[in-house]
């Protein structure tokens, strides 16, 4: 089977993480986002991976190559403006002669895609999607089944007072080939707006297939940490933890023996732990950061290169790639762009967003 992954857009929610970064290589555990989409679509024998690219696309094929360290053939469609989840499909139109699998490219699910594709060619189905409930559809695209799963109505981003179910559009979707040809080329067209509502209205077989598997849109930094605390509690197939207190320190990496640690926690490599240091998972540290003594980081995710200088202070914070936090500075709920600088004492204000190559002194 091929699938394609839309990865194209700017991913405005996660900002400032998205500034510089595409969403597809934020990292997840230390390892960027996509790598986990594909080695599960791997796992289900989905060895053909378009990835549907615009905004910031040489670093996803600079990182991802050719797709064999995954195990996979990785194919690049690229769009010189956005053209919306159906568009994008189409103008990848050249790879998909067959029953493909289309994603988006912000969702962490474990769907079970064999047996979607297996539902989707018992029904003779045009389109099968992915359903997953939650306690408030109204952000979401809401939809309505009838008997056997069959997809009776689309409604996005409904208001409370039209809420007629929690199942959800869970951001994957087979689709036959000759549904390409009602998507016009080099137009911004949406599959959940305009080509399923199409197919509705033409009596096209269309089904559902119901999910109670883990799921999560990683669309905000908010979510982008809860994400994390899923993984390390063991509520997704994607990351099984040891133990609720797993500690997993990378080479080279130097830890001061009065340092404290409280798993679960991740470190990657060269990195330098000081002395007294207290580190409070859940939480991960990127390649490359140095915490220096005294400081105290509780249930964050610190990017690469960062140094957090003498008795930094942080708590579920999201600090980005090559930051640097001077001496007594500290945050809460705050989230850092790349290349940032906080001076000496710098106190951020709960639920602050710093812009990327910011530098940020201490309110007088």
């Amino acid at each position: 089977m091929k699938a394609v992954i839309l990865v194209g857009g700017k991913a405005t929610r996660l900002e400032p993480l998205t500034s510089n970064t595409p969403k597809a290589l934020v990292p997840v555990l230390n390892i960027p986002f996509l790598e986990h989409v594909i080695r599960h679509l791997s796992m289900h024998q989905i060895k053909d991976v378009i990835l549907a690219l615009g905004h910031l696309a040489r670093p996803i094929e600079d990182c991802l190559g050719d797709g064999s360290k995954l195990g996979v053939r990785l194919y690049y469609s690229f769009e010189d403006a956005p053209l919306g989840s159906a568009g994008a499909t189409k103008n990848a139109e050249k790879y998909l002669n067959e029953t493909f699998l289309v994603l988006n490219g912000d969702i962490f699910a474990d769907l079970d895609f064999t047996a979607m594709v297996n539902l989707h060619r018992e029904r003779k189905a045009k389109v099968t999607i992915a359903l997953t409930s939650v306690d408030d559809p109204t952000s979401y695209g809401l939809v309505e089944t009838a008997a056997q799963g069959r997809v009776t109505r689309f409604l996005e981003k409904p208001k409370p007072e039209e809420v007629t179910t929690n199942m959800i559009n869970a951001g994957a979707w087979f689709v036959e080939p000759d549904v390409l040809a009602q998507i016009p080329a080099q137009t911004q067209v949406s599959f959940e707006r305009n080509v399923f509502p199409n197919l509705l209205d033409q009596g096209e077989p269309f089904y559902s297939y119901h999910s109670s598997g883990y799921w999560m849109d990683m669309g905000t930094p908010e979510k982008y940490l809860q994400l994390h605390r899923d993984l390390f509690s063991g509520k997704s197939s994607h990351y099984t933890p040891a133990s609720g207190m797993e500690v997993l320190i990378g080479e080279q990496t130097d830890i001061h023996p009065t340092a404290k640690i409280t798993g679960p926690v991740v470190i990657g490599t060269n990195c330098s732990i000081g002395r007294e240091v207290k580190l409070i998972g859940p939480m991960v540290i990127g390649d490359g950061c140095t915490v220096e003594e005294d400081s105290v980081i509780e249930d964050s995710i610190i990017w690469r290169n960062v140094r957090l200088g003498q008795g930094v202070s942080l708590k579920n914070c999201v600090v980005a790639d090559n930051c640097r936090l001077s001496a007594g500075s500290c945050g809460g709920e705050s989230v850092l762009g790349d290349n940032v600088t906080l001076a000496s004492n710098c106190k951020l204000k709960p639920g602050s967003k710093i812009l990327p190559g910011t530098t940020v002194e201490p309110e007088t």
